[in-house]
């Protein structure tokens, strides 16, 4: 064979720097979406994925985990992500933690490499853009079924790109991909109204089209035509209809409907409060959202009356709850990352010199970003493998009263049948202690029957200046684990009815001396 015929060019020092800097991009993103195990409603979802797969996938018609609210039909948006859970968890055994936390980091990644590739950039605006924006939804990250919505959203802008380009055939794509969603997690309402926006701002840009022939000369986005609009919005309402394929029907509806506008838990829940500008979280949303501005001010000359209709309602919504954070950084990837090219290019126009310098800035940036890395994520990584394959002992520097479950496994006989716990517990222990019923836990903010209104009780139980004891009793609780020092805990332990089991430096056990006395305690 002709030597010629095999021999391939060399990579120029240039591409081998941008493919370092690629990797190292990458390497933080990895860092980012691959979390320990301590998001407190995990617990909970991987509880019933696991009893899902036990009871033959029959979602229970009531909840089957609490002695508070036992007659409240439960209605579980993501069922199907929990029996994937489930599935993962049971079919890794005993590593199956790690494979949790890999599914969710992958799933993550997944949702902003899709969101990111939305923009026509190359590549290395992409990552760092996803990087930036990773860096900010930090806190919202981890073993959380929500981020399956956001893969949602990230596929579903996907899929809207392809049908403004003329890819019609896209809109065949609508009707599965909610049929899927609507069975993974609740999130794709978001996705309805996502499309909703696109629709509408559409329709109003057909109709300035038609009045103002001129005005598509201006606008950078394409302008569907009447027979692209009647086809999508066809694929829209067989996409909402086929939502109600689901083990609930419309019911899911209802319950997503009454957990939006409950006003107690909005009121009270920290994630449905407005975004505050205070505390980590708030500043980098805010530094996040000072750069985008930054850059737009900048380098933003395009007209695209749909893009900016989705940008500004989704940021409202992101202001007004925190939860909502997570789906602007994610409508807002795409744009984050052209802006990044543009301004990047602006730059090299301005100052020519800088090409000449091209190699040496990637290569400092390599050289940062290599160090950054090296520095944090090994401690990082770390974490999430003890967490991975060793949760037990990784719980222990943790909140969460891992040495508490440990006591109880141990003298199970010594503790009651009617379980007090912190809010923040319910979740750890179905997932740690299968078979004790809780007290409240992440599902139940919202649920009412009569006058039993449990999360709005818990808060009664935990004012400060004095604490509702009595609602224990009307619920008939016999024993309690609670943070230690905590209003609560504290009340107990003075109360005369009361009995202290354990403590530790997190929680304490305590339980009613009746009970311990009627059975000669």
């Amino acid at each position: 064979m002709n030597a010629e015929a095999v021999r391939r060019p060399i990579p120029s020092v240039h591409n081998l720097l941008l493919l370092t800097l690629n990797l190292l991009w990458l390497g933080f993103v990895l860092n980012l979406t691959f979390q320990p195990l301590v998001e407190p409603d995990f617990g909970w979802h991987l509880r019933a994925g696991l009893d899902l797969i036990a009871q033959g996938w029959i979602v229970p018609e009531t909840d089957p985990y609490s002695h508070t609210m036992p007659d409240w039909r439960w209605v579980e948006h993501a069922w199907l992500t929990d029996g994937l859970l489930g599935l993962l968890y049971r079919s890794l055994d005993p590593v199956g933690e790690l494979g949790v936390i890999v599914w969710f980091g992958l799933v993550t990644a997944l949702a902003w490499w899709v969101a990111a590739g939305l923009a026509s950039v190359p590549q290395t605006y992409r990552l760092a853009a996803m990087v930036a924006s990773l860096w900010v939804a930090l806190p919202f990250l981890g073993a959380r079924t929500q981020l399956v919505s956001l893969l949602g959203l990230a596929v579903l802008m996907r899929v809207w790109q392809q049908i403004q380009r003329g890819h019609r055939h896209w809109n065949g794509a609508l009707p599965p991909l909610f049929l899927l969603w609507a069975n993974l997690h609740g999130g794709f309402t978001a996705g309805l109204f996502l499309l909703s926006l696109f629709v509408l701002g559409s329709l109003c840009a057909r109709i300035c089209a038609d009045h103002w022939p001129a005005l598509t000369a201006w606008l950078n986005e394409p302008v569907l035509t009447w027979a692209d609009l009647r086809q999508v919005m066809l694929a829209l309402g067989i996409a909402a209809a086929v939502t109600c394929l689901n083990p609930y029907g419309w019911r899911l509806y209802v319950e997503i409907y009454d957990s939006l506008t409950d006003r107690f838990m909005i009121d009270t829940l920290r994630e449905w409060q407005p975004v505050s500008f205070q505390g980590w979280a708030g500043q980098a949303y805010g530094f996040y959202l000072a750069g985008l501005a930054f850059l737009i001010a900048g380098w933003y000359r395009r007209v695209e009356p749909v893009r900016w209709l989705m940008l500004v309602i989704v940021l409202a919504l992101s202001l007004l709850h925190w939860r909502n954070v997570s789906l602007f950084l994610i409508v807002s990837l795409p744009l984050a990352a052209e802006l990044l090219a543009l301004a990047t290019e602006a730059c090299l126009r301005a100052a020519p010199v800088l090409r000449t310098f091209a190699d040496p800035i990637l290569f400092a940036l390599a050289i940062a970003a290599a160090s950054v890395l090296s520095l944090w994520a090994p401690e990082h990584m770390s974490k999430v493998w003890r967490s991975g394959t060793a949760a037990p002992d990784y719980f222990e520097q943790t909140d969460y009263p891992i040495e508490a479950v440990r006591w109880i496994r141990n003298h199970h006989n010594d503790v009651g049948t009617r379980l007090y716990n912190d809010y923040g517990y319910g979740g750890f222990l179905l997932w740690q202690l299968p078979g004790k019923k809780i007290f409240i836990d992440g599902r139940m903010p919202a649920w009412r029957i009569g006058n039993r209104r449990i999360f709005q009780d818990y808060v009664d139980l935990n004012r400060e200046n004095s604490p509702e004891l009595s609602l224990l009793d009307r619920y008939g609780v016999d024993w309690a684990l609670i943070p230690r020092g905590s209003i609560l805990a504290l009340a107990l332990e003075r109360h005369p009815a009361w009995n202290l089991l354990y403590a530790d430096a997190k929680a304490v056990i305590l339980r009613r001396k009746e009970e311990l006395n009627s059975r000669g305690g």
